[in-house]
């Protein structure tokens, strides 16, 4: 009897144990959700919510003053079938994108090479790189109206190299390219990513490389450039995302949000703003939200389903 109870006793101890740690555990969650409880009510009443009525909205037909009348996928295909100008915005925001992004990330990248010398002063020339990255919004739209102007001061530098400047916002042909040029201001946030993942690479590296006679460029090719994909491929995602989101600098450097000369800037959340907001057609601009989302998901799918092919982590086995 004796040698059958210890075994016994052992094991309910066990159990009770057992029981124990796991109302400590499920305690523990409970307080977890607790201290989470204020970011679900947010994510639930200004995210998720807004977005299921945006998508139940984008079936209907509404303008804020009446009720919604279920319309099935007619906003849908009016968009795609009867409306000229959500071609002609979502081409415009194409063109941005593909010329903007590789544009801003190459110049980032070469800036954070050009920084990440050991040269005297150099924390004084981060800082003036950086700068203009901070100074955003509806002043700088302005300053570059002044800038882009037939008359102003980027022609007036042209005009040193015996070069007629376009007239930039006044000529459809060149609205666009006017402002993937403004784009390149903000490239010191970018670089100031770049230059923190240069600043990481181990400097052992380098110096085997330079035993064995690397180049500069062959020692950027082989081992800054692998180091730092992880950053690149960060910055053309997220590059692309607020690519597609393009919207204030065409609403404040066309009159009232019209679009430029011959509808050159009208670009696609443009558009979506003057439906819902000009036209008051609410339907229609939620479900071009939501084609737009559908796009911008798309190509995000596809960045991450390329990645593994030349994005290289730290400690990874290939």
């Amino acid at each position: 009897m004796s040698m059958t109870s210890v075994p016994t006793k052992s094991k309910s101890k066990k159990i009770r144990a057992s029981k124990k740690m796991s109302r400590m555990a499920r305690r523990e969650e409970l307080q977890g959700y607790i201290f989470i409880l204020p970011w679900i009510i947010g994510f639930i009443g200004l995210q998720a919510g807004p977005m299921l009525f945006s998508l139940y909205g984008s079936f209907t037909n509404y303008d804020v003053t009446s009720q919604m009348d279920f319309v099935g996928f007619q906003n849908y295909i009016k968009a795609l079938t009867f409306d000229p100008l959500f071609w002609k915005s979502l081409y415009n925001t194409v063109f941005y994108v593909i010329f903007s992004v590789p544009l801003t990330t190459l110049g980032s990248m070469l800036i954070a090479l050009l920084l990440n010398q050991n040269v005297r002063g150099m924390r004084i020339f981060r800082t003036v790189y950086y700068l203009p990255a901070v100074l955003t919004g509806v002043a700088v739209y302005l300053l570059w109206l002044q800038l882009l102007s037939p008359v102003g001061l980027i022609n007036e530098m042209l005009s040193w190299l015996s070069i007629d400047g376009p007239a930039w916002m006044l000529d459809p042909n060149w609205t666009k390219p006017a402002l993937i040029l403004m784009s390149m201001w903000n490239v010191g946030g970018g670089m100031l990513l770049y230059l923190a993942a240069l600043q990481g690479v181990p400097k052992s590296l380098y110096e085997s490389a330079e035993i064995d006679g690397a180049t500069a460029f062959r020692k950027f090719l082989h081992i800054s450039f692998p180091m730092i994909t992880p950053v690149i491929f960060f910055d053309l995602v997220t590059s692309l995302i607020g690519g597609f989101h393009v919207f204030q600098e065409a609403y404040v450097m066309t009159k009232d949000g019209g679009g430029g000369p011959l509808n050159s800037l009208m670009f696609y959340n443009l558009h979506m703003w003057n439906k819902a907001f000009e036209a008051f057609d609410m339907g229609y601009a939620m479900s071009m939200t939501w084609m737009i989302f559908l796009i911008i998901m798309g190509l995000t799918l596809i960045n991450l389903k390329l990645a593994p092919k030349w994005v290289h982590y730290e400690g990874e086995d290939k």
